[in-house]
């Protein structure tokens, strides 16, 4: 990567130019930030796990008609992206009362929601990421009124599919967040990543509420056992693709 430049660097990955400046190279960082990277750290192998599962899931989205920046995994730590340019929302939809929703609702955990709730975040780490109304959204300008249908409507969806193949893997979806980004051609496509570093996943066949957690909640509570957690859910996943 001596040849390519860095475009930036974030929490957890590196974006490098690559030849055509129409598609960017993706490095995947073995980094661990919570708390908007209060506490930090480092996650052996995940670099290569979030890259693998991305890669997996942005092309199980793609085969169901979800446009993804997604191109190719030419290394297991890189992954070949459409440059998009990204929109400033950060898109969480929750399944089942978890986090910051017990937190500022005050639903007991584990609390299967009637309907998935679908909630708008500012990506901003100096301002704490808040959570936005529409109104709020629209007032910044972060988005036209079709465009947050749009994001909905698109989350949704993948919403659908995703908590289908993960219940496949023996794995319930609790809430992820989603990034989107607008191509050379203002078409919104879904970047970012889909990895146990932005989803909320319980093991099924697991009813101890500490043992169960499959995903970042486990760095984030000091619960140990990390990366075996990472890694499981990567072998489940890639053991119901070749099953499907």
């Amino acid at each position: 990567m001596a040849d390519m430049q860095k475009l930036y660097e974030g929490k957890a990955k590196i974006i490098y130019s690559t030849e055509d400046p129409e598609i960017l190279l993706t490095h995947f960082k073995d980094d661990a930030t919570a708390f908007n990277a209060l506490k930090r750290g480092t996650i052996i192998g995940k670099g290569e796990i979030n890259c693998r599962m991305s890669t997996e899931l942005f092309q199980i989205l793609e085969a169901k008609g979800i446009p993804t920046h997604w191109i190719d995994q030419p290394a297991p730590n890189q992954m070949r992206v459409r440059r998009v340019k990204i929109v400033p929302v950060e898109v969480v939809v929750r399944n089942i009362a978890a986090g910051s929703l017990c937190k500022q609702t005050g639903l007991p955990l584990g609390t299967v929601l009637k309907h998935p709730l679908v909630e708008f975040f500012y990506k901003n780490d100096e301002l704490g990421d808040p959570l936005l109304t529409r109104d709020r959204l629209l007032l910044l300008e972060l988005a036209t009124p079709e465009q947050l249908d749009q994001l909905k409507t698109m989350t949704l969806q993948i919403n659908e599919i995703l908590t289908e193949f993960f219940h496949q893997c023996g794995i319930t979806l609790v809430d992820f967040k989603l990034e989107f980004g607008l191509d050379v051609n203002g078409k919104l496509l879904l970047a970012d990543e889909i990895s146990p570093d932005t989803c909320r996943l319980w093991d099924e066949g697991e009813t101890d509420q500490t043992k169960r957690i499959m995903d970042k909640d486990r760095f984030r509570q000091d619960l140990g056992q990390v990366e075996s957690a990472y890694q499981k859910v990567l072998e489940r996943v890639l053991n119901s693709k070749t099953q499907g």
